[in-house]
């Protein structure tokens, strides 16, 4: 990503539906070359959001450009823009190479030139040229997924809008689509932004991630940073498992903290939040420091996951196979934190404004 003006801004974009907003007066940036993931529960507005952008419906209010163009008043297929749909919408009585030229065809490309820029496109998406002439139907559900994105780059769109593309796959041949998205974002250094209700797709991919709830952003950054700094307890439990730790005036019910935590954390009140691999079991020393006891435990390859409870509530703990518990339920067990690992949320803000 570049430091020059976005390829896509949202200005106060909102749409409405009778008596229910379902996009708040949201802004966006998205550089050039970025690939940006928008996720969230069902009814954040991903969906609503998806079609404003692609042309597919029009906003209530706000705007929508594309450099220096506004192309929320352009209809969809005037728009350098093209989508990626869950249902690939493409052709199966088709060739291949029919379905990859179409939009070449509806713009009155010459059938050479058509047919070159999908030889072209097979070598890109890494398909074998004979496949040129193969029927959809005899495609598998990994080569459709490659002859939609053929067909998506063939007019050279300067972004590719997603719509949940990989959902409908199973895990081993979405696992390998996600590294070839990847891939094929840097290949083509196309700006990219990907509708998904899955976190770790996101994660895998992206450059930044942006996280809606109720029709707004709740925060958009880079995956390492929401992960390890979210801004409220949606946004935390969102990013995955986490512990909450109340803070009252500087302190965490039934925990000891060392002289620096008390330092860094006096007077304050609010939520600490803390992953489950930042807990350790019976450390030698600790700025946080709480009791408990074994209430389950869980294998997950190789890591242990403990579910214990203490003064402080239930918390989860994730370690090394090798630092397992030694005992069973009901065992007694010591937990312990670094202050780098907490996270304050000064004002937990867990209902949507």
């Amino acid at each position: 990503m570049s430091d020059a003006s976005p390829i896509l801004r949202i200005n106060a974009l909102t749409k409405t539906f009778d008596d229910f907003t379902a996009l708040h007066g949201i802004d966006l940036d998205v550089a050039e070359g970025e690939f940006l993931a928008i996720v969230g529960p069902s009814g954040s507005g991903k969906t609503t959001l998806i079609r404003l952008l692609v042309g597919m419906d029009d906003p209530t209010d706000g705007a929508i450009w594309l450099r220096d163009q506004r192309i929320d008043v352009i209809p969809a297929n005037r728009r350098p823009t093209c989508m990626v749909f869950q249902s690939l919408a493409l052709f199966p009585h088709r060739t291949v190479g029919q379905n990859i030229e179409f939009p070449l065809k509806l713009r009155g490309v010459a059938a050479k030139a058509r047919k070159d820029r999908a030889l072209e496109l097979l070598d890109l998406l890494r398909l074998p040229r004979d496949y040129y002439a193969k029927r959809i139907q005899q495609c598998s559900g990994g080569e459709k997924q490659r002859v939609a994105l053929a067909r998506a780059l063939a007019f050279d769109p300067e972004i590719l809008f997603f719509d949940e593309p990989l959902s409908a796959l199973d895990y081993r041949l979405r696992k390998t689509l996600e590294k070839e998205l990847k891939d094929l974002h840097r290949r083509t250094g196309k700006t990219f932004i990907y509708i998904t209700h899955s976190l770790e797709e996101a994660m895998v991919m992206s450059d930044r991630i942006a996280i809606m709830r109720a029709g707004r952003f709740e925060q958009i950054a880079p995956a390492e940073e929401i992960y390890a700094r979210p801004v409220s307890p949606f946004v935390a439990e969102f990013m995955g498992e986490v512990n909450f730790l109340p803070l009252r005036a500087g302190m965490v019910a039934g925990a000891a903290l060392s002289s620096a935590a008390q330092a860094a954390l006096a007077g304050q009140g609010g939520t600490l939040v803390l992953r489950p691999e930042s807990l350790r079991l019976n450390p030698q020393a600790a700025d946080l420091t709480l009791t408990g006891t074994v209430a389950a435990a869980y294998l997950l390859g190789s890591r242990m996951q403990y579910r214990i409870d203490s003064p402080a509530g239930e918390l989860t703990v994730e370690v090394l196979r090798e630092d397992a518990v030694a005992g069973g339920i009901g065992a007694p067990v010591t937990l312990g934190c670094d202050l780098a690992a907490l996270h304050l949320i000064a004002e937990a803000r867990d209902a949507a404004a």
